[in-house]
């Protein structure tokens, strides 16, 4: 009989275990929301003991706000004479699995999931794309860019408005490069 050394242990990555929880998360908040998303789900599906969502994130809730942070991370509008992508993508950008546009509509009828990604969306992106915005109401126009660009991607992907299946999509994108042109370049001449 051959001696056989023992298993070695499997290697702790808390990086990579980090990583696994939270794309797990994104997709469990993506088809259940906030209130239908448990950690215990989470941490079976992620294949990690519950106990390290509390010792990573805290709770349920500081889970929620990593996911959040990350998908609030960098805005895709910028400043005038810069949004042909922006247009394009939100005519275009299918529902993926997971789809943060998902998340954001299935979780926001949570005071506390709504107030998370509020303060993370006005702290983040909001904040990014308003300081790169001239003139006044700086602010308010980084928040109506972003909601034209969510309202088309909602109309278009959630509620599955036929106009957009028989519309020219280069022609909807250039108009919609336009509209995002003006109110970036706000009282601009």
């Amino acid at each position: 009989m051959v001696d056989t050394p023992p298993p070695r242990p499997r290697q702790r990555d808390a990086v990579a275990t980090r990583r696994v929880i939270l794309d797990v998360a994104l997709t469990a908040f993506s088809r259940l929301g906030f209130d239908g998303t448990g950690t215990r789900e989470v941490a079976r599906q992620a294949g990690v003991d519950p106990r390290l969502i509390t010792r990573y994130f805290g709770s349920k809730e500081g889970l929620f706000e990593e996911v959040v942070a990350e998908l609030f991370r960098t805005p895709l509008i910028g400043a005038s004479g810069s949004n042909k992508a922006a247009a394009r993508d939100s005519l275009t950008a299918e529902n993926n699995d997971p789809d943060p546009m998902l998340l954001i509509l299935r979780s926001a009828s949570n005071p506390r999931a709504a107030e998370i990604m509020r303060e993370r969306l006005e702290t983040t992106s909001q904040r990014q794309l308003a300081d790169r915005l001239p003139g006044s109401d700086a602010t308010a126009r980084a928040a109506l860019l972003l909601a034209m660009c969510t309202g088309v991607r909602m109309f278009r992907n959630i509620i599955g408005d036929t106009a957009f299946e028989q519309a020219d999509v280069d022609r909807l994108a250039a108009y919609l490069e336009r509209a995002l042109d003006v109110v970036a370049a706000g009282d601009q001449p």
